[in-house]
C-alpha cells in the first residue's frame, strides 16, 4: 500500500528530512506534491532507523515544512532510452531541452547502472583516433579506457573537448558504428552554447548524446548528470552494440558538489573537506566504462577536470589517477607560450597505449618513435635548464640541435589549430621529420631498419 506523508521533519539546503518512514530503500525516488500544486523529485540518500534524508533534484526553495505531500514509489531513479537519443540535448536529469520533444519509445533505465564484474572484462585493444598529434601518438588513447585530462583554471580544456568530440573517429569496420556521450556539469550557459554551436558547425551532433547542467542549476542535478550519461553510454554500448567514448567535464564541479552536500548532511569531513568515500563515489563513475566478453559495443571514458591552483597533488587528481589509466596533464607554461592544445608530454602517460599501437593496429614504427620522442623531448628540458645558467651560444653542437628540436617540437608537433585534424600517419610522419633536427648517434631508441626505412634525408 502506498502512503503519503503530510509534513517533513525540517529542511536542510537541497536536503528533506522525514521521520516515522517506514519500508523505505536507498536511492528510491519520492514525488513531492506543494500547496500550489507544483511536483518535485527527491531521492533518498540516507536511511537511520526510521529517518529518510532525500535530496531534492529541483531545490528546496519555495518549500516548506508544512501543507505538502510525500509519496514514495518504490523505484529507482530512470531515463527513458532509445537510439532516438542520438542527435538530442538533454539537462542533468535527462529530460530533452532541444525542443524536439519527449523520448516515446524505448526502455526506462536505473541511471546507477550495473555493477560490471571484472572477471567478465575484455582488456582494451585498438585505438581512438583524436586528430591531435601529442595524444594519438605519445597518450594514445585505446578502446575502452579511461583516460582523464588534468587541466587549470582558464586553461583552453573546452575547446579540447570540443575538438575530441568533432574529430573522434575509429577504424576499421567500427568505424560506422561510433558515436560520442557528451557531458559537461556545472557550465556556464555560454559554454553550453560553445559546444552545441561548434557540434553543430562541425557535424558532429548527428553522433553526439548531450547532457548538460548548468552554473545555475539546482547543485543536486550534478549528481544525476554524470549517471544520465553513462547510462546512455551502456545503452547504446551493450544493448546496440555501438562503440561509445564518453566525453566529460568538468568532474571537478562534481566533486565540489558532493563536498557541498556532505556539510549538509553533517557528515565528518576527510582531505580538504572532501567526504570520506570521494574515492569510491568517483569509481563508481570511472568503473562503469570498458568493454565486456560476448559484447560487441565498447565504453571509452574521457573525463576532464581542472586541478585547483594547478595541484596536481589535490584529492580529485589524486584519487583519480589511483582509479584510471594514465592522464593527459594540459600545462600553464606552454598555454603562456600560445601552444595549443599545451599537452605536457612528460607527466602525461597513457598505461594501455603499448597494446593498442605498433603493427596492426597503427603502425609498426608508433611504439618506438613515441619512445625517441619522448626521450628527446625530456633532453630539451634538461638542456634548457643549462642554457639559462651557461648561455644557449656556450652549448655544445649536440646539445644546439636538441635545442633547434625542442622549438620544432612545440612549434610543430604540439601546436595546431582547433580545427586541425591530423590522421595517425601525418602525425608519425611529422614526429620523423623533427627527428632530422638531431645527430644519427643520439636516435638511441630506434633501430637502424627503422632509421633507413622512415629518416629520409
Amino acid at each position: 500500500m502506498i502512503k503519503e506523508y503530510l509534513n517533513l521533519d525540517r529542511i536542510k539546503g537541497p536536503l528533506v528530512f522525514l521521520r516515522g518512514v517506514e519500508e523505505a530503500t536507498y536511492g528510491e525516488i519520492v514525488e513531492i506534491t506543494l500547496k500550489d500544486g507544483e511536483r518535485r523529485k527527491a531521492k533518498i540518500i540516507q536511511l537511520e532507523k526510521d529517518l529518510v534524508v532525500a535530496q531534492v533534484f529541483e531545490g528546496t526553495q519555495g518549500m516548506s515544512t508544512l501543507d505538502m505531500s510525500l509519496r514514495f514509489t518504490g523505484k529507482p531513479f530512470e531515463i527513458r532510452l532509445s537510439p532516438e537519443i542520438l542527435g538530442r540535448i538533454f539537462n542533468g536529469v535527462g529530460h530533452p531541452v532541444d525542443g524536439g520533444g519527449p523520448i516515446y519509445r524505448g526502455e526506462n533505465h536505473n541511471i546507477n547502472g550495473r555493477p560490471i564484474n571484472p572477471v567478465s572484462r575484455e582488456y582494451p585493444r585498438d585505438y581512438i583516433q583524436t586528430g591531435i598529434s601529442s595524444i594519438d601518438i605519445l597518450t594514445t588513447l585505446i578502446k575502452g579506457q579511461k583516460l582523464p585530462i588534468f587541466s587549470g583554471s582558464g586553461l583552453p580544456h573546452k575547446e579540447l573537448a570540443a575538438q575530441i568530440v568533432s574529430q573522434a573517429t575509429l577504424s576499421g569496420e567500427s568505424a560506422g558504428n561510433f558515436a560520442i556521450v557528451f557531458a559537461a556539469i556545472g557550465v556556464t550557459r555560454e559554454d553550453a552554447g560553445y559546444f552545441r554551436d561548434r557540434f553543430m558547425a562541425t557535424g558532429a551532433m548527428d553522433k553526439v548524446v548531450m547532457f548538460l547542467n548548468y552554473a545555475d542549476d539546482p547543485i543536486v542535478e550534478r549528481f544525476s548528470a554524470p549517471r544520465c550519461a553513462l547510462s546512455a553510454a551502456e545503452y547504446l554500448a551493450f544493448e546496440k552494440e555501438m562503440d561509445i567514448l564518453v566525453v566529460m567535464l568538468d568532474i571537478t564541479s562534481y566533486c565540489e558538489a558532493l563536498r557541498e552536500l556532505s556539510s549538509a548532511r553533517e557528515e565528518v569531513p576527510s582531505r580538504k573537506g572532501y567526504p570520506g568515500y570521494l574515492y569510491s563515489d568517483l569509481a563508481s563513475l570511472y568503473e562503469r566504462a570498458g568493454i565486456l566478453k560476448g559484447k560487441k559495443g565498447s565504453i571509452t571514458f574521457l573525463p576532464m577536470l581542472t586541478m585547483p591552483g594547478d595541484d596536481i597533488t589535490h584529492p580529485i587528481p589524486d584519487l583519480t589517477g589511483y582509479i584510471t589509466e594514465g592522464q593527459i596533464v594540459l600545462s600553464r607554461e606552454l598555454d603562456g607560450q600560445n601552444i595549443y592544445p599545451p599537452v605536457n608530454i612528460l607527466p602525461s602517460l597513457s598505461r594501455l597505449m603499448k597494446d593498442g599501437i605498433g603493427e596492426g593496429y597503427t603502425r609498426e614504427d608508433h611504439p618506438h618513435l613515441a619512445n625517441q620522442l619522448f626521450s628527446a623531448y625530456s633532453k630539451v628540458v634538461d638542456i634548457r635548464a643549462l642554457a639559462q645558467i651557461i648561455g644557449e651560444e656556450d652549448l655544445s653542437a649536440t646539445d644546439q640541435s636538441y635545442m633547434a628540436f625542442g622549438r620544432g617540437f612545440e612549434g610543430s608537433f604540439l601546436t595546431q589549430s582547433v580545427e586541425e585534424n591530423r590522421s595517425i600517419a601525418q602525425s608519425l610522419d611529422l614526429g620523423w621529420d623533427l627527428l632530422k633536427l638531431l645527430p644519427r648517434q643520439e636516435l638511441d631508441r630506434l633501430s637502424d631498419e627503422l632509421i633507413e626505412a622512415y629518416l629520409k634525408d
